[in-house]
């Protein structure tokens, strides 16, 4: 009898970015139907939407503004689209008038260890549900801790990290060689170290890849 086939998904993303959740529900959706066919193994990878963002963060209708050149009119219409697709795959968005883009740095290597302890995923999808359905901060040291022992991490371990600034030049070197990689934006979804799918594709667009690419050549 064959063994089941691995399928690895190695995702770039953002903890801010509502894509990559949204991106990722969907794949979610692919790999349910592939249950008892396949066993998938996901580590994420990091990228910051704004590398740049000072500690105090940036009002997020100021940041759309400055960013995308969007008038306060399009960032509604594009949060009441993102509500409404978070809606569909059972996630939360909930947007608020005082909302803020944060530096995701910490966060990332906080995630970083994480995927060293196999809670890697249910971290960052706690990261998720923090920013945008909770409204939290994940640019603050205690709001990150809290998260963290969320999930079954260690608090001190935790806090540890993020005063020291461990993990910062691993998840530098991570960043630079996504880049170096020609992945300028996300989520990106990598299967199997070969098959990149960009952005937040329909679960069909995964399924298909998962289908052809990856299992009927291992059959």
């Amino acid at each position: 009898m064959s063994e089941t086939p691995v399928v690895t998904v190695d995702i770039v993303s953002d903890v801010v970015c509502p894509w990559c959740i949204i991106g990722f529900k969907k794949l979610e959706q692919a790999m349910q139907r592939f249950e008892g066919k396949a066993r998938f193994e996901l580590a994420w990878h990091a990228f910051e939407l704004n590398p740049g963002m000072p500690p105090e963060g940036q009002d997020i209708n100021e940041h759309m503004a400055q960013k995308y050149g969007a008038t306060p009119e399009q960032s509604k219409a594009n949060r009441d689209r993102l509500r409404d697709a978070g809606s569909d795959l059972d996630f939360e968005f909930q947007y608020r008038e005082n909302m803020r883009m944060v530096n995701t740095f910490d966060a990332h290597r906080l995630l970083h260890w994480a995927g060293e302890t196999g809670k890697q995923t249910e971290l960052k999808l706690a990261l998720f549900k923090a920013h945008f359905t909770d409204g939290q901060d994940v640019s603050d040291h205690e709001t990150l801790v809290d998260i963290a022992k969320s999930v079954g991490l260690s608090a001190e371990r935790a806090a540890n990290i993020l005063e020291t600034g461990m993990f910062a030049p691993e998840v530098r070197a991570v960043e630079a060689e996504w880049q170096d990689r020609f992945i300028t934006g996300v989520p990106a979804f990598i299967f199997n170290k070969k098959f990149m799918v960009p952005g937040a594709q329909d679960s069909d667009v995964f399924a298909q890849i998962i289908e052809s690419k990856i299992l009927a050549k291992a059959a």
